[in-house]
């Protein structure tokens, strides 16, 4: 305790004395005007404080400008408010809160205008990630199947790729740090690659954001938001475990803050490792184990002219590759093949504040290191039987010497060995706010290099060079808010020459240039009082990646031979987004439509020949088409505002236009939730318990060449709370998966053709205590 604070008098005595912006006030009850001990927070800065018992507040070192405030307390309705803050002054901002069952809204940081949910254009899903793992999914990639519009592509439980409204892979973006993240997610067998541990929430936009985000964000945007360091004078520290029964696994991490009045620090370390996961039927998957080791650090410095971040994630993952169901065992060892992959993030975040705009600059570097072993001498005797025995005839000493080299290769070194290695900028500038308009100019891209280092190559070497110029403008009126926005975007990749011409797998060198214009218009109009609706048409484009562009040889993964095509041009398409919610003291109700046409979609197909055993496929495009949305209700009933009653359903279809069905489209889905929420006590914080009935239909309009997937049942139960010990808050958690241990496939399986079965029951334990 005295090194803790010992830190925080040094973090502290680092502030100077000067003039200061002070934002004040107080925060009342609207009903009996009593004072409530509510969150004050400013998402621009970051920077925020807790009202005193009395209900008031103070926050220092305000920069000036303007800004949004926002006022939150749990059981009442979140408010946000314009506020300026002059040169050398104090902004004093009185505020009441009105009693809602409603649970609390959070500020959106993934669209430019930092508008709480309620207020924003644009329909943006934002949920914690405590929420999200309460249901007790293993990994985030596992935990977003929770939201409405949102799947994943799995390979069994530990790699999973996110899927916005059936669009998937280089479709949807992630962010994470405030950079998208890079690592060659083309890939089938390549996940999601983020540890949750260190994540506070997600954002989904679903739906085309190439305004905000370039190529690549055609289909929607994963918005990864890192924990939020503590407030000015705060040590913070916690440490946490989670226990899976099916696979044997566990998760742990743990993390300290101490901040300042002008710099803050925080650093997060975690480790996972599981077993094979079991199916319904008792089997496990051999080869579905994996392990993790993530460490997150971060440094803020903020005064009245700047405020500047530094982050830093190192990932380290390794998992299994499954093939087949062989050997029972628990054991945490992986097998061959197995990947190994190293990432490292580090991000810098700046804005510089000007009197009435401010300038915002993040800059990211991305070190990706992908190992992938395989048994070589295996794999070569499936596919070169025919010629065995006339190898064995040639065979002299030193082929043996050789044979004894390869053998020792596959076990030692890596057979795919790819680096990637990606700078990212962008920079916005907010201008100055004229009446009633808002709006932001900026220039993002990134510089792309992808090296080879083993034996076998799925993408040559490769330069790519992307920038893109952007204006977006916000207009507030009582009633409605318009927003609307133009990009351009030009991507250069040029690509090196592998191999021998006349032999298989030989990679040409490409050289091509891709551009789009694209635009974007919003309207969000209050209906009435308690009656909102929103309608969205942008347009989106991503450029074909070097697998699509480039591929020439068996991908082991997904036991085809695929070939590319130089000729492809961009995918361009235009999406229409309405929706329409209701929501009172004590019912929510919320209906999203979207229909997506996409010109030239990318889409790989089997043809007839055949290549060392397998079958190849090879790129072609088409015009597609993907219509559906995601409905849902929140009931709550007065007086019985700790009961929760949900229900959502998604739907979505996709189609080329020849009318046959697009693949790796999720089946529909209903969810129906019961939820109890207790009042809090001296000794209790936030009881809850919850059970959910999740009905998977069946999906019967299915790809050329995908098989069609029966429905299945599933039930979750889970209950957790909080302990107000004397120097530490003590949370339990205890949750069941799968309850009944139903034997199921999800459609978006990888495992499916194999007649693999997902997860079956599982109980999962969490112990996090907080000091």
């Amino acid at each position: 305790m005295k090194l803790y604070t010992c830190l925080l008098l040094v973090f502290m005595g680092i502030t100077t004395a000067s003039a200061q912006n002070i934002v004040q006030g107080s925060v009342t009850t609207k009903e009996t005007n009593q004072p409530l001990p509510a969150t004050i927070y400013i998402p621009q800065l970051e920077k925020g404080t807790v009202a005193t018992l009395d209900g008031t507040y103070e926050i220092m070192n305000v920069p000036t400008g303007n800004y949004t405030i926002v006022f939150s307390y749990l059981g009442y309705a979140t408010v946000s408010k314009k506020i300026k803050v002059s040169k050398n002054t104090s902004a004093t901002e009185d505020i009441q809160l009105a009693e809602s069952a409603v649970e609390m809204e959070e500020v959106i940081i993934s669209t430019p205008f930092h508008k709480l949910q309620g207020d924003n254009v644009m329909k943006v899903e934002r949920v914690s990630v405590n929420e999200l793992l309460s249901k007790g999914n293993t990994t985030l990639a596992e935990g977003i199947t929770n939201i409405p519009g949102v799947e994943s592509i799995s390979t069994g439980t530990g790699i999973g790729k996110p899927v916005i409204r059936g669009l998937s892979s280089n479709r949807v973006l992630t962010y994470t740090q405030g950079v998208r993240l890079e690592n060659q997610q083309f890939g089938d067998e390549h996940g999601l690659g983020i540890n949750s541990a260190g994540i506070e929430s997600v954002e989904v936009i679903k739906g085309p954001a190439s305004l905000l985000y370039g190529s690549d964000a055609l289909g929607g945007v994963l918005y990864l938001n890192p924990e939020r360091f503590a407030a000015s004078g705060e040590i913070k520290g916690d440490i946490q475990s989670t226990y899976f029964s099916n696979t044997l696994g566990s998760s742990s991490n743990g993390g300290v803050q101490v901040s300042g009045e002008k710099i803050k620090f925080l650093a997060r370390g975690g480790y996972s490792t599981y077993s094979d996961y079991e199916t319904g039927n008792g089997e496990r998957v051999t080869n579905t184990r994996f392990n993790e080791k993530d460490f997150k650090t971060g440094v803020q410095f903020q005064n009245e002219k700047v405020k500047s971040t530094v982050r830093y994630n190192y990932n380290r993952s390794n998992i299994g590759i499954p093939e087949t169901i062989g050997e029972q065992t628990t054991d945490k060892e992986l097998q061959l093949p197995y990947q190994e992959i190293d990432n490292h993030i580090l991000s810098w975040d700046n804005t510089f504040f000007f009197d009435n705009s401010s300038l915002d600059v993040k800059l990211g570097y991305q070190h990706n290191d992908r190992r992938e072993f395989e048994d070589h001498h295996h794999h070569e005797e499936e596919h070169e039987g025919d010629h065995e025995e006339e190898e064995h005839e040639n065979e002299d000493h030193e082929g043996e010497e050789h044979e004894g080299e390869e053998h020792e290769h596959s076990e030692n070194e890596p057979a795919l060995h790819m680096k990637l290695n990606t700078i990212n900028y962008d920079v916005k500038y907010n201008l100055p706010q004229l009446g009633n308009f808002e709006t932001i100019a900026g220039v993002q891209g990134l510089y792309q290099t992808n090296e080879n280092f083993g034996e076998e190559l799925l993408i040559p070497d490769a330069t790519t060079f992307d920038i893109g110029v952007f204006a977006t403008t916000h207009y507030h009126l009582e009633k409605i808010d318009l927003q609307a926005g133009l990009r351009y975007d030009r991507r250069t990749i040029e690509s090196d020459a592998a191999g021998t011409p006349s032999e298989e797998g030989y990679f040409a060198a490409l050289d091509r240039d891709f551009n789009s214009f694209n635009a974007a218009i919003g309207a969000k109009v209050d209906i009435a009082n308690n009656l909102i609706t929103r309608l969205n048409l942008a347009s989106g484009f991503r450029a074909p990646n070097l697998a699509e562009l480039t591929s020439n040889g068996s991908h082991n993964g997904a036991n085809r031979y695929e070939i590319g095509n130089p000729n492809l041009t961009n995918e361009q398409n235009l999406q229409v987004d309405v929706s329409l919610e209701f929501a009172n003291e004590h019912f929510e109700v919320f209906a999203n439509g979207f229909y997506n046409t996409v010109n030239d979609y990318i889409f790989i197909s089997p043809t007839d020949q055949m290549i060392d055993g397998d079958i190849v496929y090879s790129y072609e495009q088409s015009d597609a088409k993907l219509y559906g949305g995601e409905f849902g209700l929140h009931i709550h009933p007065h007086p019985l505002d700790w009961l929760h009653i949900e229900s959502t359903f998604e739907t979505v279809t996709g189609k080329l236009n020849s009318d046959e069905y697009l693949p790796l489209i999720p089946a529909n889905t209903l969810r129906n939730t019961l939820r109890v929420e207790f009042n809090e006590s001296r000794i209790f914080s936030k009881p809850t318990a919850f059970v959910r009935l999740q009905n998977t239909f069946d999906q019967n309009n299915s790809s050329t060449f995908e098989t069609d997937t029966d429905g299945y049942n599933l039930v979750s139960l889970g209950a957790s709370n909080v302990f107000k010990l004397k120097m530490v808050d003590l949370k339990l958690q205890l949750s069941v998966t799968n309850l009944l241990n139903e034997e199921y496939t999800s459609h978006l399986s990888r495992l499916k053709p194999d007649g693999i079965f997902n997860i079956g029951r599982s109980i999962n334990g969490t112990v996090k205590i907080s000091l």
